[in-house]
């Protein structure tokens, strides 16, 4: 019943309803991709907490720590061990441990000063399966977990403009940006009924304006 009467408040203010999930249409209208040369990877050092994590992933953190561990900073090695591979941080929630109340402790600098995540070099050598918390993968988008329901929101931050600006020069949006974290998260079947309610709001909004233009 909640999820009924959440969907209906979703519907009548124009956000998009796929299973149990709520999306703003924030994701299906605006244009997304991360500008690394320019943000030199910011939202891994900006903020008061670390990566959000889920229950999950901290069985994940521990399996795979030993074979991520030579990725990371002398400062990020010092600082997980001072407060462990995650923390349950202010907002009582787990999350990464951050060095000096600012970086991530699982990001590292390459050598152009660009922040980039450990689990996620290790991944791409092929060391883990473990890519990163799934809370980075689907940035800048962030859930909201209720009883009954997700509630998929876009979160705006200027250090993100040059990524908005970059995937308004190459037209990508922001929700085909995020395709395989959102399948990641919900899978294949949910993102073909993401895209199949966002194709039938295009067709009605293109009918819409030839109606007006009559």
């Amino acid at each position: 019943m909640i999820i009924k009467f959440a969907a209906q408040l979703a519907r009548a203010k124009n956000m998009i309803v796929v299973e149990n999930t709520i999306i703003s249409d924030d994701i299906a209208e605006n244009y997304f991709v991360c500008d690394l040369n320019k943000c030199k990877g910011a939202c891994c050092v900006e903020g008061d907490l670390g990566a959000p994590l889920q229950d999950e992933e901290l069985k994940q953190i521990d399996k795979v720590y030993d074979k991520v561990e030579p990725y990371l900073s002398e400062k990020g090695k010092r600082a997980i061990q001072q407060q462990g591979r995650y923390v349950f941080d202010e907002d009582k929630e787990f999350s990464t441990p951050t060095i000096d109340g600012k970086e991530c402790a699982y990001a590292i600098y390459d050598e152009r000063g660009v922040l980039k995540c450990s689990f996620e070099q290790a991944f791409n050598d092929k060391k883990i399966k473990f890519k990163k918390p799934i809370s980075c993968h689907l940035y800048p988008v962030r859930i909201t977990k209720y009883d009954d329901y997700d509630a998929i929101n876009y979160d705006r931050w200027d250090i993100c403009n040059p990524a908005c600006n970059l995937g308004q020069q190459l037209k990508v949006p922001l929700y085909k940006f995020l395709k395989d974290a959102l399948i990641r998260k919900y899978g294949k079947e949910w993102y073909a009924k993401f895209l199949k309610e966002i194709k039938k709001r295009e067709v009605e909004s293109r009918k819409k304006e030839a109606g007006n233009g009559k």
